[in-house]
């Protein structure tokens, strides 16, 4: 369908955004808001932010006039008629919503579409009382929407075909990729987002490492652009913890989505994050305040006066045994080629969801000698040492010297940011974490919920992350993911880690995890 008027009731953040791409797009938007002067005030407040676009030369004064005159403030419900395509952007309660769509029946043509710019409510439950539910759809945006390429389209159980393919068409146009998910919680994105906080959450609940740790790890090590603990606090525990909680109860209590305590705990003692300064960070003037805690202190100290003697490599990868030995051999470290370690060689285990103690009596070695390192993350970007619980103190000494040094061989002066002591724990931090984010995407696409390629694109766009989790899966080694979940599960019993049958055929039969089903 050819879509020449697109009206947008809710003239909210949301609603602008979608308005501003719409208009930007050479299509006619109509305003409404049920609150007195909101309609006006959203138009003025867009208007000022495309002038100053304009005057940075994003786009031309002919362009700006263009976009302006595309954007009509209407006062009646009842002016809506005229829109192919309705555009709800209220506020997230289901009976509002309703209430809302039941009375733009009233108003619209037959063949008009009505979208809903719902985050967490059911399309079908929307569509529900309409007498035309097969035209009600989501379309589904993300803050900033000029920013934020991408769109989940929703047809709820009841939706035309034509109505997705319509959206489909007006997303492109508007410069958006539009993916289309099944009308489930979180639908892609919001569901695929529910691992790194979580899991993050548990790992610091675990007492693993500090969340400034954790949070750099994640940035250094796996190339998330904000650490978890960062993102809690921009986003506000105020809007995450609610979300993590509605995900976990809409699935029944599902483990993969179990929220922690402590943001419950943070919510209620109102330290929400960066709008009120003080979250997991303390903020001043909007600044975050970085304090190296004593955790970090002691383990700066430990890279003073190390001296190594040998280092004996235990290593589940072929290939990461071999990129050890050359780390260190350029280095100087002399290598102990023994089938058992020297009594004073520094044992290091490269291991995949394990502890160390485990892994130092498969590998039947002195766990007082063993430090383990996670070969997931490169060894350019970021190390993660993690000693047994009864790991000699002159053993992590020597580990974190090391590895804490630059690739000139000098002890890091910033932060020594190349490398992390953690305590012990059942697979290392990013291994856990990112484990867990290709994992859920995998149950994703077991549940049909998207194609593998859209919840990939999905997550990418929508949640920043540095792959998609179908292609970092590929990328890391199926087997390997399966390795570290299979390992985690069997120590731990928490079903949270249990790998998704669509990870385990495909690790099994050497497949990229972008292969479908064959069809008969």
């Amino acid at each position: 369908m050819t879509v020449n008027t697109l009206a947008i009731v809710g003239t909210g953040i949301m609603g602008m955004g979608i308005a501003q791409i719409a208009a930007q797009a050479g299509i006619q938007v109509l305003l409404f808001d049920a609150k007195s002067g909101a309609a006006e005030q959203g138009r003025a407040s867009l208007q000022g932010t495309l002038e100053k676009l304009a005057a940075k030369g994003k786009f031309t004064a002919d362009e700006l006039q263009a976009t302006l005159n595309n954007l009509i403030v209407i006062q009646e419900l009842s002016q809506i008629a005229t829109a192919e395509i309705v555009v709800e952007a209220i506020i997230e309660n289901l009976d509002i919503k309703k209430q809302l769509f039941a009375k733009l029946e009233e108003v619209v043509a037959a063949d008009t579409i009505l979208a809903t710019n719902t985050s967490s409510l059911s399309v079908t439950a929307i569509a529900a009382d309409c007498d035309h539910p097969e035209r009600v759809v989501g379309f589904h945006f993300f803050n900033p929407v000029p920013l934020m390429k991408i769109v989940e389209i929703i047809p709820g159980i009841s939706t035309q075909h034509s109505a997705v393919e319509a959206l489909t068409d007006l997303a492109k146009r508007m410069g958006h990729l539009g993916v289309v998910a099944k009308d489930t919680p979180g639908f892609i994105v919001n569901h695929a987002g529910r691992a790194y906080g979580t899991e993050s959450l548990k790992i610091l609940g675990e007492g693993i490492a500090d969340f400034e740790q954790i949070d750099r790890i994640l940035r250094e090590g796996a190339g998330f652009r904000m650490g978890p603990f960062e993102l809690m606090d921009l986003t506000g525990v105020d809007v995450s913890h609610p979300v993590m909680e509605s995900i976990y109860e809409q699935y029944y209590q599902e483990a993969r989505y179990r929220p922690h305590p402590l943001t419950r705990q943070m919510l209620t003692g109102k330290k929400l994050g960066r709008k009120v300064g003080e979250g997991f960070y303390h903020y001043e003037n909007g600044q975050k305040v970085s304090v190296v805690s004593a955790q970090e202190q002691s383990s700066k100290a430990l890279a003073s006066d190390a001296s190594v003697t040998s280092v004996w490599i235990g290593a589940d990868l072929v290939e990461d045994k071999k990129q050890l030995v050359d780390y260190l051999s350029n280095r100087g470290v002399l290598i102990d080629n023994n089938d058992k370690p020297n009594p004073n060689s520094l044992v290091l285990l490269t291991i995949y969801g394990e502890d160390t103690t485990n892994a130092a009596i498969r590998y039947q070695v002195e766990p007082k000698q063993a430090v383990a390192i996670d070969m997931l993350t490169e060894l350019t970007k970021h190390r993660t040492l993690m000693p047994s619980i009864v790991t000699q103190e002159r053993f992590v000494a020597q580990a974190y010297a090391l590895f804490s040094k630059g690739l000139d061989n000098n002890v890091a002066t910033q932060d020594v940011g190349s490398a992390t002591l953690i305590t012990e724990s059942t697979g290392f931090v990013a291994q856990r974490v990112v484990a867990m984010v290709i994992n859920l995407g995998c149950d994703i696409a077991m549940q049909g919920i998207a194609t593998p390629e859209d919840i990939d694109n999905a997550v990418k766009l929508g949640l920043g992350y540095p792959h998609g989790p179908i292609s970092w899966g590929d990328h890391l080694g199926a087997s390997r993911i399966l390795l570290i979940l299979e390992r985690i599960y069997a120590l731990t019993g928490d079903p949270r880690y249990r790998p998704s049958p669509w990870l385990q055929r495909r690790a099994k039969l050497d497949m990229s995890l972008f292969t479908q089903q064959t069809t008969h």
